[in-house]
Parts: C-alpha cells; structure tokens; sequence
C-alpha cells in the first residue's frame, strides 16, 4: 500500500469511528452474546445495520447471503458468523470494475449535488488529483444560481493550478459551458470539469438545465466522453441515498463522490447506496485537504469499519 493510501487508510479508519461504534460494537455484542444461531440473532443483526444507515434493502440481502453461507458451511457458533458477515457486507458492495474512463480519454465530468454538501471543494480537489497525474484540466463554473460558488471555484483552481471559465453570478449555465467548451479545445485539455447547479427542489428547472448543457456537448463536443457525479454528504445519512435517487431521475449517473465521511455514525449509507442505486460511489471524502479525497475502495471501506482503532 503507497504512502498516501496507508495514509488515507488511517484517517479512514478514524474517520469512521462513530459509524464503528454505531454498528460495529452491536455487532460484537450479539456474537459474544448469543450462544446459538437462530431468528432472533438475525434479526438482532438486521436492526442494528437497518440503525447504522446501511439501509433496508441492501441489509435484507446481506441477512439473506449470511444465511446462505452459515447453512453452505454448517456453521453452528455465533463468534464465527463475523467473517462471513464483514464479507457479505463487501458483496453487496461490489458493482463490478469501478471504471475511471475519464482520466483515460478527452472528458467532460459533470458534477452535481445540491449546496452545503461540499460539491464544489470535491470539485478543486478532482482537479489538483488530475492535474497532479500530469492532466490539462479547465473548470467550468457553471453554477451560477449560488452567489459564491464562482468565487469558491476561483480559489480551488488557483489553488489546483488550473484555468477556470465563468463564474459570473446570474449568467446562464449552458453560456459557460459553451465557452469552456470551446477553451478546453483550444488549450488541449483532458479533462473539462463543470460545477452544475445543486438544487432539487425544482427538478423541472435542474432538468430542463441539464439537458440544455448536455444539448450543447453533444454539439460542440461529441468526442469527449462523458461523467456525470452526483456528490452527497455522507453524514445525512437516508437522506443521500434520496437526494441521489433524485438526482438518477434527472440525469444518467454514472459515480458519488460522498464527503464528509470523516467524523459521522452514517457511514453505512457507502453500503446502502451501492447496493440500492447499483450506481459506484468513485471517491470519498475524510477531510479538508486534496489528499482527503481518494478513490473509493469497498474492500478497503469494509476492512476500516472493523479495523479496532489503535489507542
């Protein structure tokens, strides 16, 4: 594991350390004390991952496999049921090949979220990762309906080194992509990244906006393969996996971005939300600096969940 990962990895394991305590210490409780397994230490199971924002639905499904494996290998002890449940867990997590298609080809990321839950902080610190893997990245400030977004941005591209286009306040969103386009062609980029506007309260509008935008890169930028991340704020818990089922209803997510994982007891909505949406979570967020945010990875997720914080 690289430095910056084994690094990670412990802010992970910190960070998630009232979602440990939350789900992980019931669990412990109900292994140590039933003395068989039957209905009730099921469903003593079940409650505390339904309690711990895993959700009902993926919760169901891991119940069902860890049935299934305790039958598949006659288990009869209750302690030995932990392994098989932490890989359940990591099952139901697996979407497949997680693909980050972007960073290989000419793209456009668009990147969407409603205001307070850190989407354009994820979106500075996508664009130092990028630049700092040797990428030419431009920023499209193209949510113009938050007064200071423009400015954030502004901030978060000098501070990644990268061009930002727009950021006027009031001016419509399908104009600044247009003229980013149109920049991110001129200078070559690899990547062209919009911030898009975050309110779901209207969706006809957010709509109506998004088609329009993607009307306009169709056009003037068919060759650019296309991203489009929802970013959500891990400690709201079931109200994340709302607001992305929302959002699935307006445009074709392709990833999550979940921030704020640092320092939340809902970190089981990682779970809930692959396996409910079937739609990856690609980064997540522990903190405040560009190293906070990391690809995600479910194996690595699940092991710093019931890693004992070292003392």
């Amino acid at each position: 594991m690289s430095e910056e990962k084994q690094g990670f990895f412990s802010r992970l394991v910190k960070g998630l350390s009232k979602t440990r305590d939350n789900i992980v210490s019931g669990i412990d409780a109900i292994f140590s004390g039933f003395s068989s397994i039957d209905d009730d230490f099921y469903e003593e199971i079940e409650e505390i991952l339904i309690m711990g924002d895993i959700g009902v639905n993926a919760t169901m499904k891991i119940i069902e496999n860890l049935k299934a494996k305790v039958k598949e290998e006659h288990i009869k002890e209750p302690a030995e049921c932990k392994e098989l449940l932490i890989r359940s867990i990591k099952e139901q997590m697996d979407v497949g090949e997680t693909a980050y298609r972007f960073e290989e080809e000419k793209s456009v990321v668009l990147v969407i979220g409603v205001n307070g839950v850190g989407k354009t902080t994820s979106i500075g610190k996508l664009a130092g990762k990028l630049k700092a893997q040797g990428k030419k990245v431009v920023l499209a400030a193209a949510d113009t309906f938050r007064a200071a977004a423009g400015e954030q941005l502004s901030e978060w591209a000098n501070r990644a080194g990268v061009d930002m286009i727009g950021g006027q306040e009031g001016a419509d969103p399908g104009a600044v992509v247009y003229d980013a386009v149109a920049a991110a062609k001129a200078r070559n980029a690899d990547v062209l990244l919009c911030d898009t506007a975050g309110r779901l309260h209207n969706k006809k509008n957010l709509m109506e906006e998004l088609k329009k935008i993607h009307r306009i890169l169709e056009k003037e930028y068919p060759e650019a393969y296309r991203e489009t991340l929802v970013v959500l704020d891990g400690t709201t818990g079931q109200n994340a996996l709302a607001q992305a089922r929302q959002f699935s209803e307006v445009a074709d997510i392709t990833g999550i971005i979940l921030t704020k994982m640092d320092g939340t007891a809902k970190g089981g909505i990682a779970v809930a939300i692959q396996s409910e949406l079937g739609i990856p979570v690609k980064y997540i967020g522990v903190g405040e600096t560009i190293d906070d945010l990391q690809k995600f990875d479910s194996e690595q997720f699940v092991n710093a969940l019931f890693t004992q914080e070292e003392k």
